[in-house]
């Protein structure tokens, strides 16, 4: 059952729908489609242009980073940021940067790898634990998506403990998600790659390729997810048939999971990672295989019986790397707003802020936030409702986006 829509969001959500819809129905996106797929329903992709006009200035908070993945921020008012090849290192009020904390896991610094996201534990006030997502390398060349808690101490890290292997470790520099998030019932979830190499076992519950796992606090797998007691599946799954998410947020009214997933050339999408799901990867998608051949993904199906649509999709792509639902009061237009983050990893077309309007599971106007020569590797917001904005690459930097 779908958690209702509260009335006042929902009133909100019309009126930004009928605005979209006053201004045309000329998308946002102008670029020809890479695939020749058409949508399974009206509005599943290419939403109206919905330019809100909102103001803003941007200062950078800290620069020098080397290809930073992830930003936390610190009740005090410093954030933590981690760099690929497995830096942890904490931004001061001032900018300045840390050098790097000790105490952080060995990663496997190749292709996608390394060191990825970073949250605080619900009650780090008091615990001071931090959780860390990472690719791990593997005594027999493999690698796979890992997950370890630990206590920030004073320039170091203090009692690391891995919680959470992917399993089988595969041989690959490619697709390990991975994005770390709380769900209000202290749960953490934990999405993840199809590794790039076998995408099929995306569809294989005997695994946790392709899936998002949501796992208790110690790493241990949730009593009442949905496979638990199956027979052949991994009881730490939560939903499967993924390709890469590398971005996620929970939604402020329902508390469900949104994810942003890669596709391969098209096929950029956005899910509600429900219960025991199949998102239908690599069975279904609005993309296609790489190159100028464009040839078609398995069979090229976008559809079949038992395996969900994507709530949107984009075609070009994206290149979505975080996401944040904004709730601030910095900015009273955006709020309720489902941004992403785009990068351009290995030449692909992003480098964007994405902004969504949305209303129940619709994306009903879109807008491409003016912030060029940049691909945005995470988005998170300040208690002030500030954003922040983390840029990646070889010369990466916080920015923080302010009202003007």
């Amino acid at each position: 059952m779908r958690a209702p829509f509260p009335a006042a969001a929902l009133i909100l959500a019309l009126a930004a729908g009928a605005a979209a819809q006053a201004q045309g129905a000329q998308g946002v996106e102008t670029r020809a489609p890479i695939t020749p797929y058409k949508p399974a329903f009206e509005g599943q992709t290419r939403a109206p242009e919905q330019k809100l006009g909102v103001a803003f200035q941007t200062a950078t908070v800290a620069q020098g980073l080397k290809f930073p993945w992830a930003i936390a921020l610190l009740p005090d008012g410093r954030l933590l940021v981690t760099e690929r090849q497995g830096a942890l290192r904490i931004v001061g009020k001032d900018g300045s940067l840390s050098e790097p904390l000790a105490g952080v896991p060995e990663v496997m610094n190749r292709g996608q790898g390394g060191l990825l996201d970073v949250v605080l534990a619900p009650d780090f006030a008091k615990s001071r634990t931090i959780y860390l997502s990472y690719a791990e390398p593997n005594a027999d060349g493999t690698n796979n998506t890992a997950v370890a808690k630990a206590v920030l101490g004073d320039g170091k890290l203090e009692g690391l403990t891995p919680i959470y292997h992917q399993r089988p470790g595969i041989n690959s520099p490619a697709h390990f998600g991975s994005r770390l998030v709380w769900g209000r019932d202290g749960k953490l979830f934990v999405t993840q790659g199809d590794r790039y190499v076998g995408m099929a076992q995306a569809q294989d519950l005997s695994n946790h390729i392709g899936k998002v796992v949501r796992l208790n606090a110690d790493g241990t797998a949730a009593k009442d997810n949905p496979f638990v007691g199956k027979e052949g599946a991994k009881p730490e799954i939560w939903s499967y048939g993924h390709r890469n998410i590398q971005a996620a947020a929970l939604h402020p009214q329902t508390g469900e999971l949104w994810t942003i997933e890669y596709g391969p050339q098209g096929g950029d999408e956005i899910n509600i990672a429900r219960k025991g799901r199949n998102y239908g990867w690599p069975t279904i998608s609005y993309g296609v295989n790489y190159g100028p051949a464009k040839a078609p993904i398995m069979g090229g199906e976008t559809q079949r019986a038992g395996m969900e649509q994507p709530l949107y999709y984009w075609d070009p792509v994206v290149a979505p790397a975080g996401a944040l639902f904004y709730t601030g009061s910095a900015f009273p237009a955006w709020k309720g707003s489902l941004f992403v983050a785009g990068q351009q990893p290995q030449g692909l077309p992003g480098g964007n802020l994405t902004r969504l309007t949305i209303k129940g599971e619709r994306v009903v106007g879109e807008e491409r936030l003016d912030l060029p020569g940049a691909f945005w590797r995470d988005i998170r917001q300040g208690p002030d409702g500030a954003i922040y904005l983390l840029q990646g690459g070889p010369a990466g930097k916080i920015v923080k986006l302010t009202p003007r």
